[in-house]
């Protein structure tokens, strides 16, 4: 990202998003990089574009419900270090869930962007969706954005949410789909005429499949008309172009992106997996060598999603939904086996379902055990002020601590890996030094040579050249010499 985002900043685009989300795990579990130390890179050499991130309401960046002293003091960090608009979410919708994140982020002085996961459904109507946007907006959000991220949102279908939102809401409306079904390219022109205000977009060496649609077409489909961005197409084909190196250069070495995730798959509007979910269930499926049961699972998630009240399928509910099906499947027995991930959202500890949960179902998971309604996070202590002396050792930062309480078996060994490899870098040679060292080091066997044949010398004199030798050269050149070669 660094040697091509100053060129990205010149773009004009309303944001870039580059933070948040599966990015904040990726960094210290796969790549052992400090996700705080990648933030405060991209601004600084991104100045003029406000940088963006998706923060998971009371998840933040995790897979369940933080404490309220973790998420102000997260959001709170996360301000000081660069991110200017928090596109902020539930996975049920439960406003509940984003009031402390997006009230804070208010207080930090940043911009609330509000967000309703789209998803198909007897309850969620259009009036459902105005519905959690009206509360949004009454805890001061500045902008409302439709996270359609299983790409089922139809032209049509948007055009009416987007008319219903800008009429009864009156904020700015941001739209993100993805290109899963097709439709995307669709939608977003016929969101144009309800008057969008931002669409979501990706380079086209990084779009389509369970991506978004590529920024220079949509740029260049729009010019000339009264939607038209203005944006330079031409520098945008040169940032493609940089991508598209990147992309040859890196992708997928080992063969762990599965062809299925980047395909254009119509047969999501049955089945409504986004494309992240598609990639785990593939992933659970080869674990168990049984990859050629998908099309069951694909068939049991939406009775799974029906019976647990329609949740939208994002994270951390998707991954809910997806290995209770899975697990149905492979079992043979339909919830015989429930992870404890599933009975807490029974328990309502994720949040308020969309609608009731199927009773026997409920039954079958928690028993008579009645499901809480208060807000989850307010049967949580706080945890900041808890962190093990052990694993204070490896805290240099509130940064740190609060990678700690959001992951932490991997952020210790994170920490373990950091001091390593810094310790590694103390005693390492600078390269500089090292190549004269090698030089040296040639030289003293060039003399060595001279030594053992001649049994003394008084001076050696090395003849440099335009063109320069390897000092290693010179030596392999006398050992030559003395077998006649």
């Amino acid at each position: 990202m660094l040697p091509v985002a100053e060129k990205m900043d010149m773009v004009g685009f309303f944001s870039m998003e580059v933070w948040g989300g599966a990015t904040f795990d990726v960094c210290i579990r796969y790549l052992v990089e400090d996700p705080w130390e990648r933030l405060r890179q991209l601004r600084k050499h991104i100045k003029r574009t406000p940088l963006q991130m998706l923060l998971r309401g009371q998840n933040v960046v995790g897979y369940r419900n933080y404490p309220d002293d973790v998420v102000v003091k997260f959001v709170e960090k996360a301000a000081e270090n660069g991110v200017d608009i928090f596109r902020v979410f539930d996975a049920l919708n439960d406003v509940r869930n984003m009031e402390t994140a997006i009230k804070t982020v208010k207080r930090v002085g940043r911009h609330a962007q509000g967000t309703i996961c789209y998803t198909i459904s007897p309850v969620h109507t259009i009036e459902y969706y105005v519905n959690v946007a009206k509360r949004l907006a009454q805890l001061g959000c500045d902008s409302i954005c439709i996270k359609d991220m299983a790409g089922m949102l139809a032209p049509q279908p948007a055009y009416e949410l987007i008319t219903a939102l800008k009429r009864e809401v009156g904020l700015p409306v941001h739209l993100h789909c993805h290109c899963t079904s097709g439709m995307a390219m669709m939608t977003y022109l016929r969101a144009c005429d309800a008057k969008v205000d931002v669409l979501d977009t990706a380079f086209s060496p990084l779009a389509w499949g369970t991506s978004q649609p590529p920024v220079e077409s949509i740029v260049a489909a729009l010019r000339g008309t009264p939607h038209d961005p203005g944006l330079d197409l031409e520098l945008l084909q040169e940032i493609a172009e940089y991508f598209r190196e990147l992309r040859e250069k890196y992708y997928d070495p080992l063969g762990l992106i599965d062809p299925k995730a980047e395909r254009v798959d119509p047969s999501i509007m049955v089945h409504q997996i986004p494309g992240g979910m598609f990639s785990n269930l593939l992933e659970q499926l080869r674990e168990q060598d049984a990859v050629h049961r998908l099309k069951e699972v694909l068939e049991e998630v939406p009775r799974v999603r029906r019976e647990l009240g329609y949740p939208p399928l994002v994270t951390p509910t998707s991954q809910i939904v997806g290995t209770q099906a899975v697990l149905n499947v492979l079992s043979g027995k339909r919830y015989s086996v429930v992870p404890k991930e599933v009975r807490d959202y029974v328990k309502g500890f994720y949040g308020q379902p969309p609608a009731p949960i199927d009773e026997e179902v409920k039954r079958l998971i928690i028993g008579d055990e009645e499901p809480i309604t208060c807000r989850p996070a307010d049967l949580l202590e706080p945890i900041l002020d808890k962190i093990p002396e052990e694993v204070k050792l490896y805290i240099e930062s509130e940064e740190d601590m609060l990678t700690y309480v959001l992951f932490p078996a991997i952020a210790l060994e994170f920490f373990k890996k950091r001091k390593a490899k810094r310790e590694e870098a103390k005693t390492a040679v600078p390269k500089e030094k090292l190549a004269e060292l090698e030089r040296v080091a040639a030289v003293s066997a060039v003399v060595a040579v001279h030594l053992a044949e001649r049994g003394g010398v008084k001076a050696l004199t090395l003849q440099r050249f335009r063109r320069e030798v390897s000092p290693w050269v010179l030596v392999w050149r006398k050992s030559l010499a003395e077998h006649g070669v």
